[in-house]
Protein backbone atom coordinates (compact mmCIF):
# COMPACT_ATOMS: atom_id res chain seq x y z
CA UNK A 1 0.00 0.00 0.00
CA UNK A 2 1.91 3.41 -1.08
CA UNK A 3 0.65 6.53 0.73
CA UNK A 4 2.20 9.39 2.39
CA UNK A 5 3.73 6.72 5.19
CA UNK A 6 4.91 4.46 3.02
CA UNK A 7 7.89 2.58 4.55
CA UNK A 8 7.22 3.85 8.03
CA UNK A 9 6.76 1.40 11.33
CA UNK A 10 4.34 2.88 13.29
CA UNK A 11 3.20 1.18 16.91
CA UNK A 12 -0.62 2.12 17.96
CA UNK A 13 -1.33 1.31 21.34
CA UNK A 14 -5.35 0.32 22.42
CA UNK A 15 -4.82 -0.74 18.37
CA UNK A 16 -7.39 -2.91 18.38
CA UNK A 17 -11.10 -1.43 18.75
CA UNK A 18 -12.14 2.43 18.76
CA UNK A 19 -9.96 4.97 18.15
CA UNK A 20 -6.98 3.26 18.59
CA UNK A 21 -8.41 1.19 15.49
CA UNK A 22 -9.79 4.19 13.34
CA UNK A 23 -5.92 5.29 13.99
CA UNK A 24 -4.28 2.06 13.50
CA UNK A 25 -6.34 1.56 9.56
CA UNK A 26 -5.55 5.23 8.64
CA UNK A 27 -2.06 4.56 8.96
CA UNK A 28 -2.05 1.69 7.14
CA UNK A 29 -4.18 2.91 4.65
CA UNK A 30 -0.87 5.20 4.00
CA UNK A 31 1.69 3.03 3.99
CA UNK A 32 2.54 2.30 7.77
CA UNK A 33 3.09 -1.04 8.77
CA UNK A 34 1.95 -0.98 11.87
CA UNK A 35 2.01 -2.45 15.45
CA UNK A 36 -0.89 -3.04 17.19
CA UNK A 37 -0.80 -3.01 20.41
CA UNK A 38 -3.59 -4.09 23.33
CA UNK A 39 -4.58 -6.86 26.04
CA UNK A 40 -6.94 -9.11 23.83
CA UNK A 41 -5.77 -10.96 21.00
CA UNK A 42 -8.96 -11.46 19.25
CA UNK A 43 -9.33 -7.79 18.97
CA UNK A 44 -5.98 -6.52 17.63
CA UNK A 45 -6.22 -10.11 14.62
CA UNK A 46 -9.35 -8.65 13.81
CA UNK A 47 -8.00 -5.65 13.23
CA UNK A 48 -4.87 -6.60 11.68
CA UNK A 49 -7.54 -8.87 9.12
CA UNK A 50 -8.92 -5.70 8.14
CA UNK A 51 -5.40 -4.10 7.45
CA UNK A 52 -4.21 -7.11 5.62
CA UNK A 53 -7.10 -7.48 3.56
CA UNK A 54 -6.25 -4.48 0.90
CA UNK A 55 -2.61 -4.95 0.95
CA UNK A 56 -1.41 -3.51 4.40
CA UNK A 57 1.03 -4.85 7.09
CA UNK A 58 -0.17 -5.04 10.67
CA UNK A 59 1.70 -7.28 13.33
CA UNK A 60 -0.78 -7.98 16.39
CA UNK A 61 0.95 -7.75 20.03
CA UNK A 62 -0.90 -8.77 23.05
CA UNK A 63 0.82 -6.25 26.01
CA UNK A 64 -0.26 -4.39 28.81
CA UNK A 65 0.72 -1.17 29.03
CA UNK A 66 1.00 -0.78 32.51
CA UNK A 67 3.58 -3.59 32.64
CA UNK A 68 7.05 -2.20 32.39
CA UNK A 69 8.51 -5.31 30.63
CA UNK A 70 5.50 -5.83 28.75
CA UNK A 71 6.20 -2.15 27.18
CA UNK A 72 10.05 -3.35 26.37
CA UNK A 73 8.73 -6.72 24.95
CA UNK A 74 6.39 -4.87 22.46
CA UNK A 75 9.06 -2.12 21.56
CA UNK A 76 11.99 -5.15 20.66
CA UNK A 77 9.38 -7.33 19.04
CA UNK A 78 8.28 -4.81 16.62
CA UNK A 79 11.85 -3.83 16.04
CA UNK A 80 13.07 -7.52 15.40
CA UNK A 81 9.94 -8.05 13.04
CA UNK A 82 9.40 -4.54 11.17
CA UNK A 83 12.70 -3.46 11.24
CA UNK A 84 12.46 -0.25 12.77
CA UNK A 85 9.72 2.34 14.87
CA UNK A 86 8.66 5.59 13.00
CA UNK A 87 5.68 6.38 15.28
CA UNK A 88 4.45 5.93 18.39
CA UNK A 89 0.94 6.47 19.15
CA UNK A 90 -0.67 6.71 22.50
CA UNK A 91 -3.61 5.72 22.80
CA UNK A 92 -4.57 2.84 25.47
CA UNK A 93 -6.05 4.69 28.98
CA UNK A 94 -8.16 2.91 31.34
CA UNK A 95 -10.48 5.62 32.48
CA UNK A 96 -11.01 6.31 36.10
CA UNK A 97 -14.80 8.12 36.08
CA UNK A 98 -16.79 9.42 39.69
CA UNK A 99 -16.13 12.20 41.81
CA UNK A 100 -12.91 12.80 43.82
CA UNK A 101 -14.39 11.44 47.24
CA UNK A 102 -15.49 8.26 45.17
CA UNK A 103 -12.70 7.57 43.35
CA UNK A 104 -10.56 4.76 44.95
CA UNK A 105 -6.48 4.72 44.77
CA UNK A 106 -6.72 1.76 42.98
CA UNK A 107 -9.05 3.47 40.21
CA UNK A 108 -6.83 6.58 40.31
CA UNK A 109 -3.46 3.93 39.55
CA UNK A 110 -4.89 2.51 37.18
CA UNK A 111 -5.84 5.33 35.19
CA UNK A 112 -2.64 7.00 36.07
CA UNK A 113 -0.07 3.94 34.95
CA UNK A 114 -2.17 3.21 31.70
CA UNK A 115 -2.03 6.83 30.70
CA UNK A 116 0.50 9.32 31.52
CA UNK A 117 3.32 6.58 32.94
CA UNK A 118 2.67 4.16 29.75
CA UNK A 119 3.21 6.74 27.38
CA UNK A 120 6.39 8.29 29.23
CA UNK A 121 7.60 4.10 29.38
CA UNK A 122 7.07 3.81 26.05
CA UNK A 123 8.11 7.23 24.70
CA UNK A 124 11.58 6.55 26.46
CA UNK A 125 11.71 2.77 24.80
CA UNK A 126 10.88 4.26 21.09
CA UNK A 127 13.16 7.08 21.57
CA UNK A 128 16.90 5.39 20.40
CA UNK A 129 14.57 4.55 17.29
CA UNK A 130 12.37 7.43 16.66
CA UNK A 131 15.72 9.78 16.03
CA UNK A 132 16.17 11.80 13.20
CA UNK A 133 12.80 12.00 12.00
CA UNK A 134 10.04 10.04 14.19
CA UNK A 135 6.80 11.09 15.32
CA UNK A 136 5.33 10.65 18.69
CA UNK A 137 1.44 11.39 18.89
CA UNK A 138 -0.15 11.29 22.49
CA UNK A 139 -3.80 11.12 22.88
CA UNK A 140 -5.12 13.59 25.27
CA UNK A 141 -8.57 14.61 25.67
CA UNK A 142 -11.09 17.77 25.78
CA UNK A 143 -11.57 16.73 29.54
CA UNK A 144 -8.67 19.02 30.31
CA UNK A 145 -10.15 22.41 29.51
CA UNK A 146 -14.02 20.98 30.30
CA UNK A 147 -15.27 24.17 32.51
CA UNK A 148 -17.36 21.87 34.76
CA UNK A 149 -14.85 18.85 34.99
CA UNK A 150 -16.76 17.18 37.59
CA UNK A 151 -16.81 13.54 37.80
CA UNK A 152 -14.23 12.96 35.49
CA UNK A 153 -11.36 15.07 37.47
CA UNK A 154 -8.94 11.65 37.96
CA UNK A 155 -9.28 11.25 34.22
CA UNK A 156 -8.56 14.91 33.10
CA UNK A 157 -5.66 14.98 35.50
CA UNK A 158 -3.96 11.50 34.18
CA UNK A 159 -4.82 13.56 30.18
CA UNK A 160 -3.26 16.64 31.51
CA UNK A 161 0.41 15.15 32.49
CA UNK A 162 0.27 13.53 28.98
CA UNK A 163 -0.49 16.59 27.43
CA UNK A 164 2.10 18.75 29.50
CA UNK A 165 4.72 14.99 28.84
CA UNK A 166 4.45 15.96 24.96
CA UNK A 167 5.02 19.49 25.37
CA UNK A 168 8.12 18.79 27.17
CA UNK A 169 9.19 16.29 25.11
CA UNK A 170 8.75 18.29 22.16
CA UNK A 171 11.20 20.61 23.69
CA UNK A 172 13.68 18.19 24.70
CA UNK A 173 13.76 15.94 22.01
CA UNK A 174 13.37 18.53 18.69
CA UNK A 175 17.31 18.41 18.35
CA UNK A 176 16.69 14.46 18.07
CA UNK A 177 14.56 14.88 15.03
CA UNK A 178 11.79 14.42 16.64
CA UNK A 179 8.39 15.83 16.84
CA UNK A 180 5.84 14.91 19.62
CA UNK A 181 2.46 16.36 19.30
CA UNK A 182 -0.91 15.82 21.82
CA UNK A 183 -4.16 15.20 19.65
CA UNK A 184 -7.66 15.74 21.52
CA UNK A 185 -9.97 13.66 19.77
CA UNK A 186 -13.93 13.27 20.59
CA UNK A 187 -14.58 10.25 18.67
CA UNK A 188 -17.24 7.06 18.20
CA UNK A 189 -15.62 4.54 20.86
CA UNK A 190 -16.94 1.48 22.98
CA UNK A 191 -16.55 3.51 26.03
CA UNK A 192 -18.38 6.13 24.44
CA UNK A 193 -21.21 3.85 23.27
CA UNK A 194 -20.98 2.82 27.10
CA UNK A 195 -21.15 6.03 28.61
CA UNK A 196 -24.19 7.08 26.46
CA UNK A 197 -26.14 4.21 27.89
CA UNK A 198 -25.19 4.70 31.48
CA UNK A 199 -25.40 8.30 31.76
CA UNK A 200 -27.83 9.63 28.54
CA UNK A 201 -28.58 13.46 30.25
CA UNK A 202 -24.95 13.54 30.94
CA UNK A 203 -23.93 12.78 26.85
CA UNK A 204 -26.37 14.90 25.58
CA UNK A 205 -25.27 17.96 27.73
CA UNK A 206 -21.87 17.11 26.51
CA UNK A 207 -23.28 16.73 23.00
CA UNK A 208 -24.66 20.49 22.85
CA UNK A 209 -21.04 21.87 24.01
CA UNK A 210 -19.33 20.00 20.47
CA UNK A 211 -20.70 22.90 17.53
CA UNK A 212 -21.11 20.10 15.50
CA UNK A 213 -23.50 18.58 17.81
CA UNK A 214 -22.10 14.86 17.49
CA UNK A 215 -19.14 13.06 18.38
CA UNK A 216 -16.13 11.89 15.16
CA UNK A 217 -15.84 9.07 13.38
CA UNK A 218 -12.43 7.35 15.05
CA UNK A 219 -11.62 5.55 11.09
CA UNK A 220 -12.62 8.43 9.21
CA UNK A 221 -12.38 12.18 10.90
CA UNK A 222 -9.74 11.14 13.79
CA UNK A 223 -7.62 8.67 12.14
CA UNK A 224 -6.41 10.94 8.91
CA UNK A 225 -6.00 14.06 11.01
CA UNK A 226 -3.47 11.34 13.00
CA UNK A 227 -1.76 10.22 9.76
CA UNK A 228 -1.37 13.97 8.24
CA UNK A 229 0.20 14.87 11.26
CA UNK A 230 2.61 11.84 10.65
CA UNK A 231 3.19 12.67 7.23
CA UNK A 232 5.54 14.85 5.57
CA UNK A 233 3.33 18.07 5.25
CA UNK A 234 3.19 18.40 8.80
CA UNK A 235 7.03 17.96 9.16
CA UNK A 236 7.34 21.67 11.01
CA UNK A 237 4.19 20.98 13.43
CA UNK A 238 5.77 20.34 17.03
CA UNK A 239 4.87 20.83 20.79
CA UNK A 240 1.70 21.91 19.76
CA UNK A 241 -1.79 20.54 20.79
CA UNK A 242 -4.92 19.73 18.32
CA UNK A 243 -7.99 19.23 19.14
CA UNK A 244 -10.12 17.00 16.85
CA UNK A 245 -13.25 17.31 18.38
CA UNK A 246 -15.62 18.77 16.48
CA UNK A 247 -14.92 22.69 18.24
CA UNK A 248 -15.42 21.55 21.74
CA UNK A 249 -12.22 22.00 23.54
CA UNK A 250 -11.94 25.79 22.54
CA UNK A 251 -15.13 27.50 21.02
CA UNK A 252 -16.98 28.02 24.17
Amino acid sequence: MAGILNGKRAIVTGGGQGIGRGIALALAAEGAAVALVGRTEAKLLAVAAEIAKPGGTALPVVADVTRPADIARCVEHTVSELGGVDILVNNAQISALGSILKITDEAFTACWESGPLAAFRLMRACHPHLRRGGVVINLGSSTTVNPLPAGRGVYAAAKAATQTLSRVAAVEWGPDGIRVIAVLPAATSPAARAWRQANPAEYERSMSSIPLRRLGDSEEEIGPVVAFLCGPAASYITGTTIAVDGGQAYLR
